[in-house]
C-alpha cells in the first residue's frame, strides 16, 4: 500500500453509509429493528429462523441428525431470513435475537417459550434437550465444548476476516488478505494435526463440535467457498479433507445443507422446511 493510500483514523469515527462493499446496505453501527414484522409460526414446537450460510447449516444439520436418530420432537419449521433484504432487522426477528444475526430458535414446547440465539448456544440447547451428540462424561464433554467454542471464536477470522477482504471488499489490499489468510491456514493446521490422530475432533464419536466445524472448515476444503481453494492450498490439509468428506456423506448432513438455501441448483434448494417431504 502506498503512502498516499494510507488511512489516517479521525479522532472520532463516523459512519459512512456508502462504504462497506457488498454488504453496505445491511451493515450499521446500531442495533434494533428497522421495521415492524412478526415472525411466522408453523405447526411444530421448534421454529427456526435462518439462512443456509455456514452458521445456519450447523443447526439444520443437527436437527436432521436428531430426526435421523428417531427424535420426533426435533421436527421443526425452518423459515428463511434473507439477510440481504434486511429481514434480520424486523421487529419479530430482533425479539428472537437482539443481535440481528441468523440463526434464531424459538422453542414453543416450553412455558414460557424459550428463545435461543447464537448458533453454538442453539446446538448445546438442542443436544441437551434430546440427550444426543454431546458427551455426558465430564472430560469428553469438556473436549466437545472446547472444539465447539474453538469454532465459534475462530470462524469470524475465516468469514468476517478472510472471506470479507478476499472475496467481498470493494478493493483488495495485501495487508488484510495476508493477515487473515495466515490465520485461516493456522486454523486449518490446528484441525489437521488433531485429525491426524482422531476420526472425529474428539475421538471416535461424531458430535456437535464436528457439525459446527464442518459447516465452516469442511465447506472451505470441499466446496471452495470464497473461491479460495487454490489460494489457501486447502488440498494440503489431507486429514481435514478426509474428516469433512466422511461427514458430508451422511444423509442428515446432505439434508441439512439444503435447508433455507435460496441459491444454487434448484433441486438442491429447500427454501423453507416444514416436513421431511419438503426434501422430495
Amino acid at each position: 500500500m502506498s503512502t498516499q493510500d494510507t488511512y489516517v483514523p479521525p479522532k472520532v469515527w463516523t459512519w459512512d453509509q456508502s462504504s462497506g462493499g457488498k454488504f453496505a446496505n445491511i451493515n450499521r453501527p446500531i442495533a434494533g429493528a428497522t421495521h415492524d414484522k412478526e415472525l411466522p409460526v408453523g405447526e411444530h414446537p421448534l421454529q427456526l429462523y435462518s439462512l443456509g450460510t455456514p452458521n445456519g447449516v450447523k443447526v439444520t444439520v443437527l436437527l436432521e441428525e436428531l430426526l435421523a436418530l428417531g427424535f420426533s420432537g426435533a421436527e421443526y419449521d425452518a423459515w428463511i431470513i434473507n439477510i440481504g433484504n434486511g429481514d434480520q432487522f424486523s421487529s419479530g426477528f430482533v425479539a428472537a435475537n437482539p443481535n440481528s444475526k441468523i440463526p434464531a430458535l424459538m422453542d414453543h414446547s416450553t412455558s414460557p417459550t424459550t428463545r435461543v440465539f447464537e448458533s453454538g448456544a442453539i446446538m448445546v440447547y438442542l443436544a441437551e434437550k434430546f440427550g444426543a451428540f454431546l458427551p455426558t462424561e465430564p472430560s469428553q464433554r469438556a473436549e466437545c465444548m472446547s472444539w465447539l467454542f474453538w469454532q465459534m471464536g475462530s470462524a469470524p477470522y475465516l468469514g468476517g476476516g478472510f472471506g470479507h477482504f478476499y472475496a467481498y471488499a470493494p478493493e483488495k489490499y495485501e495487508y488484510p488478505i495476508n493477515r487473515f489468510a495466515m490465520e485461516v491456514k493456522r486454523q486449518l493446521d490446528v484441525l489437521d494435526r488433531n485429525l491426524a490422530e482422531r476420526a472425529y475432533l474428539c475421538g471416535d464419536d461424531y458430535n456437535i463440535s464436528d457439525m459446527a466445524n464442518y459447516s465452516w472448515y469442511g465447506n472451505l476444503v470441499l466446496n471452495n467457498i470464497y473461491e479460495s481453494r487454490e489460494f489457501l492450498d486447502v488440498a494440503s490439509y489431507t486429514n481435514v479433507a478426509r474428516w469433512a468428506t466422511q461427514i458430508e456423506e451422511r444423509t442428515a448432513v446432505q439434508r441439512g445443507r439444503r435447508v433455507n438455501r435460496p441459491w444454487g441448483p434448484e433441486e438442491e434448494r429447500v427454501t423453507e422446511r416444514h416436513s421431511a417431504s419438503d426434501f422430495d
